[in-house]
């Protein structure tokens, strides 16, 4: 090759490295060094503000193992399996118990191991106590812990229905939340015997439900509740303000009364109020001076009024009881109980629906239920058939505002439709959004 080739040829692969050289140059001027130095490891604080984070963790970055904990698993054993050595568990440990204690952890609840990689030791531990929240425990070098919220939405819902064997199966199959059914009877309890409801009867709600990332997760408040047996209609409107909060009529009086119905929810009457009966030992007649409610063991008795505890005791015939006192004229009692609840003895105040004890079958008592007796100045009566005083309404100058809201909440429950015949059998509520609101 002569010189002036090669001359050429080291010219042309001079002026191809400059020009590699200038892109590289340019390049280099167009890169974010923030991007290219290792960032610093995120906070559970930065990691829970995007809504696509699991735990608030990217599952892009992390590896997030979901588990479920099984009776007589314990944390020790979980995170040593993971490589988090004991000394560190003794660490979290200490610095969980004023924020979420490891000692609350049950079997049947959610956990979640999160780490780097599939082969890193854990990195975090997180618990889930209940849909509403979690705990993060960081097991890093500095040990962590604390509990997440999670954000909760709330839907106003109405719903109605047709009874065509109890008001609990009715809701039930049309797979309304027990809790929901509970709030209706104590919305409604002073006016309706849900002992004797019919077939036909039919019932209307308004309530509010709670969403956590578009999943039902509980029921809130029952705003609105109506029930119509045979040719009575009974209305209970919910109203709160600074002054008045429960349930009342459509003139604003409390739909709650002196006294509950029943001491016991979800129960039946298995022996009325019998002048006559035969008693079902003693196999002889003799007057039963209460009403029987069957439940479950362990069934929670309730105060039907409030009042001072006169007695909380044991006799052959009653077991263990409890008699109350509420005013000059009326006194109850509560007959057969499993056990008491916890500070009930003579002498304590109790309030109208506190739990008092607990349905057994001790004493002269076939099967766990609760007798009943109602005193009346002096002498047993039947309680179901006694005319109690109506409450007294509201004062005039809060009627204006609550009229307000009873109205809003009538119209809503007017808007609500029954299914025909044909449509219940599917067992389907008519469940209607109102509005939706954080």
């Amino acid at each position: 090759m002569s010189n002036i080739n090669k001359k050429r040829k080291t010219f042309y692969n001079l002026v191809g490295a400059l020009i590699i050289l200038g892109t590289l140059i340019t390049a280099y001027n167009f890169i974010d060094l923030d991007q290219v130095i290792e960032s610093e490891p995120v906070t559970p604080e930065e990691m829970i503000t995007s809504e696509s984070l699991k735990y608030g963790f990217d599952e892009q970055l992390y590896t997030v193992e979901d588990h479920v904990l099984f009776p007589n698993q314990f944390l020790a054993d979980i995170l040593m399996g993971y490589d988090i050595p004991l000394p560190k568990i003794f660490e979290l440990e200490n610095k969980a118990k004023d924020v979420f204690s490891v000692r609350n952890i049950r079997a049947g609840k959610k956990y979640a191991i999160v780490r780097s990689d599939s082969c890193s030791a854990a990195e975090y531990f997180v618990y889930e106590p209940d849909p509403f929240r979690y705990v993060v425990y960081d097991l890093r070098d500095s040990v962590d812990v604390q509990i997440v919220e999670r954000e909760v939405t709330t839907s106003v819902e109405t719903t109605a229905g047709i009874v065509q064997s109890s008001l609990w199966l009715s809701m039930k199959e049309q797979g309304l939340s027990p809790m929901l059914i509970e709030k209706m009877e104590d919305a409604l309890a002073w006016s309706i015997d849900f002992y004797h409801i019919q077939d036909g009867d039919r019932y209307k709600l308004m309530f509010e439900r709670k969403y956590i990332e578009g999943d039902p997760v509980g029921i809130g408040r029952l705003l609105g509740a109506y029930y119509k047996n045979s040719d009575n209609e009974y209305y209970a409107v919910y109203f709160e303000n600074d002054e008045y909060s429960g349930f009342y009529d459509l003139e604003g009086r409390p739909t709650k009364k002196g006294f509950l119905k029943s001491p016991v929810k979800a129960s039946r009457i298995s022996s009325s109020f019998n002048m006559n009966r035969l008693h079902p030992i003693l196999k002889r007649r003799k007057p039963h001076l209460g009403t029987d409610y069957a439940a479950p063991y362990g069934t929670p008795i309730l105060a039907v009024g409030n009042g001072v505890v006169t007695k909380a005791g044991y006799t052959k015939g009653n077991g263990k009881y409890v008699k109350i006192k509420h005013d000059k004229t009326y006194s109850t009692q509560y007959l057969h109980m499993q056990r008491f609840a916890a500070g009930i003895k003579p002498g304590v105040h109790v309030k109208q629906g506190q739990v008092i004890g607990h349905v057994g079958s001790t004493g002269l008592a076939t099967g766990p239920h609760v007798c009943f007796r109602f005193w009346k100045n002096g002498r047993q009566v039947n309680h179901l058939k006694e005319n109690f005083p109506p409450p007294e309404p509201m004062p005039k100058e809060q009627l204006p505002e609550f009229f307000e809201t009873r109205d809003h909440i009538i119209e809503q429950l007017d808007h609500v439709h029954f299914k025909d015949e044909s449509q219940i059998s599917e067992n389907q509520p008519e469940t209607t959004v109102i509005k939706l609101r954080s």
